[in-house]
């Protein structure tokens, strides 16, 4: 378990040199869209990872890391973690469960280290996460991080819907 008192972005680069993971942390200014927060990284939409904390019936959780331009599948994940119902609990029950809020969550630093399942597609990037803290993004090898992290690797997203 990593000690809350540190900074949000220092828990993560912390965690990150125990495992010996190479990261780069960048300033970012907000973004309104996924496709404006790309430009402003200067990379795709998909290299950009939603890190979502989620909820098992059993009040555990576990780590889902999806592209930025795909959602989860919900039927795919459940498959995955092995159970039948699995939820996106509320802000605060995600605060409470990883020290982050949402918008800057991630499994580097996190106060307690639940399992983390990773979708495929992102294999084989140099990709952004959140930092811990709100205005800054984190560059990392995916190919470094999920094995680092002990990644449950598998299908679990699909299309994002058209935006109307």
């Amino acid at each position: 378990m990593t000690e809350p008192s540190a900074s949000p972005t220092q828990r993560v680069g912390e965690a990150a040199a125990v495992l010996g993971l190479d990261v780069t942390f960048i300033a970012r200014p907000p973004a309104d869209s996924l496709t404006a927060a790309a430009a402003a990284l200067h990379i795709e939409p998909g290299d950009i990872i939603k890190t979502l904390v989620v909820k098992r019936s059993d009040d555990t959780f576990v780590f889902a890391l999806i592209p930025g331009d795909r959602v989860i599948s919900w039927p795919k994940l459940r498959a995955a973690v092995g159970v039948n119902k699995l939820q996106l609990p509320p802000a605060t029950v995600a605060l409470a469960a990883t020290g982050y809020e949402r918008g800057t969550i991630v499994p580097l630093g996190s106060t307690h280290p639940w399992p983390v399942f990773a979708d495929e597609r992102i294999r084989n990037r140099r990709v952004a996460l959140g930092a811990g803290a709100h205005g800054y993004s984190m560059f990392v090898d995916a190919n470094a991080l999920l094995p680092a992290l002990s990644a449950t690797v598998a299908d679990i997203s699909t299309e994002a819907p058209a935006a109307c």
